[in-house]
């Protein structure tokens, strides 16, 4: 199946004012009610993958889990989840961020990822990148190094996919929509 960028562009549902005044969200509900545009979406990032050599994968909570997890599935690597706080059982690390609405903490398992793994990241967009950011920190700080970070949707004027380059974590995004797409 060939990835049409502009059908899956054309699935991403702008919801204006939401979760605050100004803001344009981008829903991706509409990709997975649609079986081939999940199957366009699944297949280009496996596609990508597949023959490329990490350990791991990544999934940033919640949205980020449902392209992760088929990722994972796919290409057979352990997935790795990267939860809001306070919703992991066992013992965690914790790291504060920004994000574009105000501050959060990102929790992980302390035993998910040794020294020497390497780490395939997944979220549903890139925006400011907070949320990348403070899984990437959390990566590092267990001694494993993350592989690229992988989302749908890059918003690139807010920087969040320049942040992580610039931190020498490369980014990889099937579609972009500037702040003004409706």
């Amino acid at each position: 199946m060939i990835f049409d960028e502009f059908s899956i562009k054309s699935l991403i549902r702008p919801v204006p004012d939401f979760p605050k005044p100004g803001v344009i969200f981008r829903d991706i509900t509409p990709l997975f009610q649609s079986p081939r545009a999940l199957r366009m979406v699944a297949d280009s990032f496996i596609q990508r993958y597949v023959e490329t050599e990490f350990t791991h994968v990544g999934a940033m909570d919640a949205r980020g889990f449902l392209i992760g997890s088929i990722i994972a599935y796919a290409l057979n690597k352990p997935l790795i989840l990267f939860r809001k706080q306070g919703k992991l059982p066992a013992d965690v690390l914790a790291e504060g961020y920004q994000t574009e609405y105000g501050e959060a903490f990102l929790e992980v398992h302390a035993d998910s990822l040794c020294e020497g793994d390497s780490i395939l990241m997944f979220d549903d967009l890139i925006a400011t990148g907070g949320t990348l950011l403070a899984a990437a920190s959390l990566v590092r700080r267990m001694g494993a190094s993350i592989f690229e970070a992988a989302a749908i949707i890059d918003l690139p004027e807010l920087g969040g996919s320049q942040r992580l380059q610039d931190i020498g974590i490369p980014t990889f995004c099937l579609t972009t929509f500037a702040l003004s797409d409706r």
